[in-house]
């Protein structure tokens, strides 16, 4: 399994003109446009997975750079999801005093 990390969306951008770009080249899993948590708006960026390795890895060399919805594609391999640590940050209900 591959996830890809597809930068620079178009916030007109859909999850079916992804997968279709991507679809060129493999077997794609699932397509995740991410959106604003608050106003539900895309982000302008987003990740697909691709069932196998090596059409992943063509995916990434094609598509990376080209364009879709008037933008270039910044196509990459994702990064691992950082764990977000629990304790400290935010200062939400700390006693500041």
């Amino acid at each position: 399994m591959k996830n890809i990390y597809v930068g620079n969306l178009s916030f007109d951008a859909s999850e079916e003109s992804v997968r279709a770009l991507f679809e060129a080249y493999g077997t794609v899993g699932r397509v995740n446009i991410v959106t604003d948590r608050d106003t539900g708006q895309p982000r302008g960026f987003g990740f697909v997975e691709m069932a196998n390795d090596g059409e992943g890895e063509k995916a990434i060399a094609a598509v990376n750079g080209t364009e879709l919805g008037g933008r270039a594609l910044n196509v990459n391999e994702a990064r691992p999801k950082a764990e977000r640590s629990s304790g400290g940050g935010g200062g939400f209900g700390r006693k500041r005093w």
